[in-house]
């Protein structure tokens, strides 16, 4: 049941969002994505408030503070990984040339196929994670992710040459032009893909490929599946209004991938060293601090010491 009202909840905002605030394509400005994004964190912060009442007066008040500590430092490890989405957003949005005004739809769209995707790995990261062999393989897959991303070209990203935009060229008949909002057009009796609907796809498979970082990331905090879907998504809900928010500053924030990296090499070296170091759990409490410092010691950096200006020009994404 109360994974059923949860879902009905966020498919009621959903609802509210594309039916009445977004129901007209526009750009979404500042001021606008703002707002949502305040909006989505107090709905979050509210959650995590009435799931800390809940667990408290049902399983007592210790048991109920860890509930809340463990939903919190979830969404924000979910929610720090979730920028690596908004440097993607950028690369692809630039490349098949959506204009700002229907960037909100496809990321609407790939919301939901976010949710669905990310309710299957968590329903088998439950089932999974409860053999010790496969907590210790995701643990040394993160750490090794950690490693790489310190490593990592930034930019470095070109969607011409994923094999997925390969295949849905080679098999799918694709309009070279938008036509306004929409995903499938009809030229002389025959159904075409936009270009909108090939970055939607694309963004689909990418947020598949991160889920496969995030999720294992908050099983490492909680092992209750609940808390796991929840911060989960309520990260995943903010995303578009966090990617408006900062699609235009995430440059500035070139540290920012070092406290992510951080992050993933903490998260693993839980759980392959330091939860039995701790008698099975390392302490939440530490953990948010430390996911916390990492984040914010990043972006700190990255204000204090500015990228200097790269004198030699990159070459324009040419659009689809």
């Amino acid at each position: 049941m109360f994974y059923a009202g949860f879902v009905l909840f966020v498919f009621a905002m959903l609802a509210l969002d594309l039916g009445v605030f977004h129901k007209h394509s526009h750009t979404v400005g500042f001021k606008e994505a703002t707002l949502w994004s305040i909006a989505w964190v107090s709905l979050a912060m509210i959650f995590n408030v009435l799931l800390w009442l809940y667990a408290s007066n049902k399983f007592g008040d210790v048991l109920g503070k860890q509930v809340a500590l463990e939903f919190l430092t979830g969404y924000v490890i979910e929610k720090s990984l979730s920028v690596d989405n908004i440097f993607v957003f950028v690369i692809v949005f630039s490349f098949f040339g959506v204009p700002t005004k229907y960037q909100h739809r496809v990321l609407f769209f790939g919301i939901l196929g976010a949710l669905f995707f990310r309710a299957i790995f968590i329903a088998l990261g439950a089932v999974l994670m409860q053999y010790q062999a496969v907590v210790m393989i995701f643990g040394v897959f993160l750490i090794i992710t950690g490693i790489k991303m310190v490593f990592s070209n930034e930019g470095s990203m070109d969607p011409s040459q994923n094999w997925l935009i390969k295949f849905m060229r080679k098999h799918i008949r694709v309009t070279d032009k938008m036509h306004e909002d929409h995903f499938f057009v009809k030229e002389k009796g025959l159904l075409y893909a936009t270009p909108l609907f090939i970055a939607l796809v694309f963004l689909e498979f990418t947020d598949v490929i991160f889920a496969i970082d995030s999720v294992p990331a908050i099983f490492a905090i909680t092992k209750e599946p609940l808390l796991v879907f929840t911060s989960n998504i309520f990260a995943i809900l903010g995303l578009r209004s966090l990617y408006f928010l900062l699609a235009g500053v995430v440059d500035k924030f070139h540290l920012l991938k070092y406290g992510l990296a951080a992050t993933l090499v903490f998260v693993g070296l839980k759980m392959v060293w330091l939860n039995k170091l701790f008698d099975g759990h390392f302490p939440t409490t530490w953990s948010l601090g430390l996911i916390a410092l990492f984040i914010g010691g990043s972006i700190a950096a990255s204000l204090l010491f500015p990228k200097k200006n790269d004198e030699t020009p990159k070459p324009p994404i040419t659009p689809i």
